[in-house]
C-alpha cells in the first residue's frame, strides 16, 4: 500500500522505520507538527520523525494545522490507500479522514479500551497496572474510541518508569502496526468494535499533577514519581524552592517518619510517607543538575526534623 505515515516525537521513530523497512508498503510523505524552538538558544529544531523521513528521502509535510486547505490538497493529491499514525499530536478533522480509502490507523500505547487520551503509559504505571499494551485501531471522530486491528500486552515491571515502558512498548508496536498494514492490504484483519465497559481516560499530567503528596502511602509516592518520569517530573518542594524526584524506592522497613520527614544516613536518603518511607535515590535541584541524593543531602546540610513539602514555592 502506499502510505502517509503522521507522527512527531522519538517515540514515533521506530513504527516509522518498520514501515520504510517494509517490502510490501511503500511510505511516501510524513505528517508532522511544524519544527519547534529547541534547546538554550531555542532555534527551531525539526522533529524526530521529520529528522528520519529527510534522512530516507520522504516528503515530510507540516501543516500548522491539519484543517489547513493547502496541506488536505497536497494529502488528496498524494492520494494514500491508508494513512498510519503514531502520536502525531493534532487532531484529525473529517476533511483529512476522509481521503485514505483505508483511513487513517493509530498506534495507541494502551489496551483499549483502557487509557483514552494523551498520557495512557504515565495513567497506567500511576495506577499500578501490572500489564498493559498497545492497540491498533481506526481513527474516527472520537477520542480513541475506533474499532480495534489488532493488540500486544507488556508487563510493566515493578521499577518501570513511564520513559522505560514507552520505550519497549515503541519498539512492540512498531511491528503491530506494520503487521495490522499487512492485514489491511491482504484483506485479512477486520476491526472490531472496542468494548462499552472498561473505558478510561488518560488526560495529559500537568505540574501539580507530578506534585508529590507526602501524606500518601509509599507505593503512590513511588507510583507517581515513575509515572511522572522523565515527563512532567515528580517534585516536591524543600526550603521554598522546587526539587525534582528522579528516582526513588518504597523503602518498608522505615516505619517511623512522618509524611514528608526527612532521615539521612551516610549513604541514604528516606522520606516519611503516609505509609512507610521511601528512599530517595537521585534528585535535581532547581537551577541545577541531577545528582545522587545522598550528595544533595550533604550538600544542603539537613536539620533533624526537616520536611519535604511543607511550604509552597517562593
Amino acid at each position: 500500500m502506499k502510505l502517509v505515515f503522521a507522527g512527531t516525537p522519538e517515540v514515533a521513530v521506530p513504527a516509522l522505520d518498520a514501515l520504510i523497512a517494509s517490502d510490501r508498503h511503500e511510505v511516501v510523505a510524513v505528517v508532522t507538527r511544524p519544527d519547534a524552538p529547541s534547546g538554550r538558544g531555542r532555534h527551531r529544531v525539526a522533529s524526530p520523525v521529520a529528522q528520519r523521513a529527510q534522512e530516507a528521502g520522504i516528503e515530510v509535510l507540516r501543516p500548522a494545522r491539519p484543517r489547513d486547505e493547502d496541506f488536505l490538497a497536497r494529502l488528496r493529491e498524494i492520494a494514500p490507500d491508508c494513512c498510519p499514525v503514531v502520536a502525531y499530536g493534532a487532531l484529525l478533522p473529517k476533511a483529512a479522514l476522509d481521503v485514505p480509502l483505508q483511513g487513517w490507523v493509530n498506534l495507541h500505547f494502551s489496551l483499549l479500551p483502557a487509557w483514552r487520551g494523551a498520557a495512557p503509559v504515565q495513567h497506567a504505571v500511576m495506577a499500578g497496572d501490572e500489564v498493559t499494551g498497545a492497540a491498533t485501531f481506526q481513527i474516527e471522530e472520537g477520542l480513541d474510541s475506533g474499532p480495534v486491528y489488532g493488540v500486544i500486552t507488556e508487563e510493566v515491571r515493578p521499577t518501570d518508569t513511564s520513559g522505560d515502558l514507552l520505550t519497549r512498548l515503541a519498539f512492540a508496536g512498531a511491528g503491530l502496526l506494520a503487521a495490522t498494514m499487512d492485514g489491511i492490504e491482504d484483506g485479512s484483519l477486520k476491526p472490531v468494535p472496542q468494548p462499552a465497559d472498561g473505558i478510561s481516560l488518560a488526560p495529559k499530567l500537568g505540574v501539580e499533577d507530578a506534585r508529590v503528596d507526602w501524606s500518601a502511602p509509599a507505593l503512590r509516592v513511588d507510583r507517581v514519581v515513575r509515572a511522572c518520569t522523565p515527563a512532567p517530573g515528580a517534585w516536591t518542594v524543600f526550603r521554598g524552592e522546587r526539587l525534582k524526584l528522579i528516582h526513588a524506592a518504597p523503602a518498608p522497613d522505615r516505619t517511623e517518619l512522618a509524611p514528608g520527614v526527612l532521615a539521612v544516613g551516610k549513604n541514604n536518603v528516606y522520606a516519611g510517607t503516609g505509609s512507610y518511607a521511601v528512599e530517595l535515590l537521585w534528585v535535581q535541584p532547581q537551577g541545577k543538575k541531577p545528582m545522587r541524593a545522598a550528595d544533595w543531602a550533604r550538600g544542603v546540610r539537613i536539620a533533624q526534623g526537616e520536611r519535604l513539602g511543607a511550604a509552597d514555592v517562593g
